[in-house]
């Protein structure tokens, strides 16, 4: 099925290649919440990263090529952050894929989350290939096989505080040395990017 293959990216995202991710944070009420669930069901996921979602360098588009120096990646970049105004979005219910044990929170790839996305595709900076379409989550529980009465208690979670896309951090990841944090950007522009409601595999909307 296709969606089998397209969380297929979340385990690729833990096998990572060389290269500049581009981050944002899960902060606030729902990054708490969403720490707490983590903390409970995957301790060491909790303690790996904060919780957060994956704009660039797993799915869509992937990593920005590890060469790349700071000051383009800001030239490019920055230009858009000040362009785009920040988005709220809201998770949709946890899913966990096809004959796996990784359960996440699904985020709409669709509006101004994707535009986003595209958008820093058609800055002129260079991906390395990514073989699966862009599938925006937060990552629940990863390293752990769950117990199928955890399975179950893990599913009926639910994040309904929505959460800030606010900034882009960039992150250079070159395994197995540690994940080097490079900047970080907010979004401060003032342009519609476009509104959506919230749906079944969540929503995003402008603010």
């Amino acid at each position: 099925m296709a969606e089998s293959h397209t969380y297929e990216a979340l385990a690729d995202e833990w096998k990572r290649p060389a290269g500049i991710f581009v981050l944002v944070d899960v902060r606030g009420v729902a990054g708490d919440q969403i720490r707490s669930i983590q903390r409970r069901f995957d301790p060491k996921l909790a303690a790996t990263n904060p919780p957060h979602l994956t704009l660039v360098g797993s799915s869509g588009l992937g990593p920005i090529a590890p060469g790349t120096s700071e000051a383009e990646m800001r030239e490019r970049i920055a230009r858009i952050a000040e362009a785009v105004r920040p988005v709220t979005v809201t998770f949709g219910r946890p899913l966990r894929f096809m004959q796996r044990d990784i359960v996440v929170l699904p985020l709409s790839p669709h509006g101004p989350l994707r535009e986003l996305h595209e958008r820093i595709g058609r800055s002129g900076l260079s991906f390395l290939p990514t073989r699966f379409p862009f599938t925006p989550h937060v990552t629940l529980s990863f390293f752990r096989t769950l117990p199928r009465g955890e399975l179950r208690e893990l599913l009926a979670e639910r994040v309904d505080e929505p959460f800030a896309i606010d900034h882009l951090r960039f992150s250079l990841t070159d395994d197995p040395l540690p994940v080097r944090n490079l900047f970080e950007l907010p979004l401060t522009g003032h342009e519609d990017r476009g509104e959506g409601g919230r749906c079944a595999d969540g929503g995003v909307h402008s603010r």
